[in-house]
């Protein structure tokens, strides 16, 4: 069987339900995208949230990629690093819990990271986040990963990690010496519009799938006619995906083109929307599906979680939601 991994930010994504967007205007957080910030500002945003309806679960875009590969049957592994900590211990637990195999550091010193999630009553997210022990995370971590099994075919990476120029550059030069196919998931379009340069270049150089939304897609092509962005993407790699939000989702490999439309549902909350996505597609990839059957496996789990805060759905629910 095809094993598919992921390294990014093992983070614990604390869930919390706004009536307005007062508080992301307090904060200076633009909505829809994703902040870093230090203790202080975490301790903050807690101080502000204390009594507001929240959640706690496992998170990290990678990690959810992961999470949903796990849950359709695939074996999986993942690349990461926690605090010596109760929310370590949470993180580890949940990964392990669902097969996958856990290449998780344990910083001493540096707590979990966290990932304070706001959703509004749209059911859009924005994200400030702590990353603590995640941005530990290192390259040789993921060599050990790679030298245990010789079944891993994909490496699923977060664009988050960009903003460590070296790591990322690091470990997508060690995914290629291991003749893995590269994922690329662009992750935030103000991380594209920040760093478009850089990014252009790991693309091109290094990636052979990149996912992006309509958004990002826009950052890094600056163009705003998604079918347009498609063409200068699929241009860098062997297949680009655009996520155009309830229109559906397009693709390109090499001349070939394929969309699916959108499926009506009722959005609760877009919180890993796109790594479910990217999970529903990257399993019909190793299963050796059409570009369209990929995007709608991809189409599909990303319209199912949207229905659920957070990313606690059910195997069963996942399975169903791409049986043929």
């Amino acid at each position: 069987m095809a094993k598919i991994i992921g390294i990014g930010n093992a983070l614990v994504d604390v869930l919390v339900h706004l009536d307005d967007e007062k508080l992301l205007k307090e904060l200076q957080l633009p909505k829809g995208g994703m902040t870093l910030i230090g203790a202080d500002e975490l301790m903050r945003i807690r101080r502000l949230t204390e009594g507001l309806n929240s959640t706690c679960a496992t998170g990290g875009s990678a990690s959810n990629t992961i999470h949903a590969l796990a849950a359709l049957g695939n074996a999986t592994g993942f690349v990461g690093s926690v605090g010596a900590d109760e929310m370590g211990d949470f993180y580890r637990s949940a990964m392990l819990a669902r097969g996958t195999e856990a290449m998780l550091q344990q910083s001493e010193g540096l707590h979990t990271g966290i990932a304070t999630t706001f959703i509004t009553p749209d059911g859009e997210r924005t994200f400030a986040t702590y990353l603590g022990a995640a941005a530990q995370v290192e390259a040789g971590d993921l060599k050990s990963l790679i030298a245990q099994s010789t079944e891993t075919e994909v490496l699923h990476v977060e664009g988050y990690l960009v903003q460590d120029h070296d790591l990322i550059v690091d470990v997508l030069k060690t995914a290629h010496e291991a003749g893995l196919t590269v994922s690329y998931d662009l992750a935030s379009w103000n991380i594209v519009e920040a760093d478009r340069d850089f990014i252009t270049a790991l693309v091109r150089d290094y990636v052979d799938i990149v996912f992006a939304n309509e958004e990002e897609a826009a950052a890094f092509s600056r163009q705003g006619d998604p079918e347009v962005a498609l063409g200068l993407l699929a241009a860098s790699v062997d297949t680009a995906i655009v996520k155009v939000g309830a229109h559906g989702a397009l693709a390109m490999r090499g001349t070939e083109r394929a969309s699916v439309p959108g499926l009506k549902r009722t959005v609760v909350d877009t919180t890993a929307a796109g790594d479910f996505f990217a999970a529903g597609f990257l399993h019909g990839r190793v299963n050796g599906d059409s570009l369209e059957r990929c995007l709608d496996c991809g189409n599909r789990l990303a319209s199912e979680v949207i229905q659920v805060y957070g990313t606690e759905i059910s195997d069963e629910r996942l399975r169903q939601a791409i049986a043929r």
